[in-house]
């Protein structure tokens, strides 16, 4: 088997690719309703967010969501999300990076934590499901490591060396995973998490997917 020697990207989806910050505070505040929590705004969602989520629960409620009280709350948060996720679209710039690294012959792929059979058909719908030589989302229950998944991501793509690859998202577990995975990566500021929070991970941290790209390939050789 021939190893493709150029630079291969697995993008994250949720608050990277996908701009969808708005929808996931939305879908987080009206989950936080049934148990009787106070909303959050996107800025302290933003300064608390991490993973697993229940974690982050625990940073909100002073102490760990019962196991009722989070399956009441992973129900309502992906109904409220699926509805609320109409009105967003790729962020910025996003489509022309993709079709940009594509046509310099280059090979990318998404993972994301996201359910695989809600993902795929909002990629495709995005029109830019051609970019990518595969597209995987999760697998079974909620709060699965990012890291195994990562592997798993890596190992199932043809060609691609983990040491030529580099993962862009927007929180700690992206960077989390790449390493797991023996990867690089890039964690850009638009999505779930401040930059002084991602900043304390030891990678480089970007304000724009333009940026993350330009990072990629510095990381990744040409």
């Amino acid at each position: 088997m021939r190893t493709r020697t150029g630079a291969h990207i697995v993008w994250d989806w949720n608050g990277t690719l996908f701009h969808d910050n708005e929808a996931i505070i939305a879908a987080t505040n009206a989950a936080f309703a049934e148990i009787g929590m106070a909303p959050i705004t996107l800025e302290r969602y933003r300064a608390l967010y991490c993973v697993p989520v229940p974690k982050f629960y625990e940073r909100l409620l002073g102490r760990l969501p019962t196991e009722a009280e989070w399956e009441v709350m992973d129900v309502v948060f992906h109904r409220h999300y699926t509805e609320y996720r109409a009105g967003c679209g790729l962020t910025d710039g996003a489509a022309e990076l993709l079709a940009g690294w594509r046509s310099a012959g280059r090979s990318q792929s998404i993972l994301s934590m996201y359910g695989h059979d809600d993902l795929v058909p909002l990629v495709r719908g995005m029109g830019i499901e051609s970019h990518f030589t595969r597209v995987d989302g999760r697998r079974g229950p909620s709060g699965v490591s990012k890291a195994d998944s990562m592997v798993r991501h890596l190992a199932a793509l043809d060609g691609v060396e983990p040491g030529r690859t580099v993962v862009i998202g927007d929180a700690a577990d992206d960077a989390v995973a790449a390493l797991a995975a023996g990867a690089r990566a890039v964690l850009y500021t638009g999505g779930s998490h401040h930059r002084a929070s991602l900043e304390g991970v030891g990678v480089p941290v970007v304000d724009t997917l333009g940026e993350a790209v330009a990072e990629a390939e510095r990381l990744a050789g040409r």
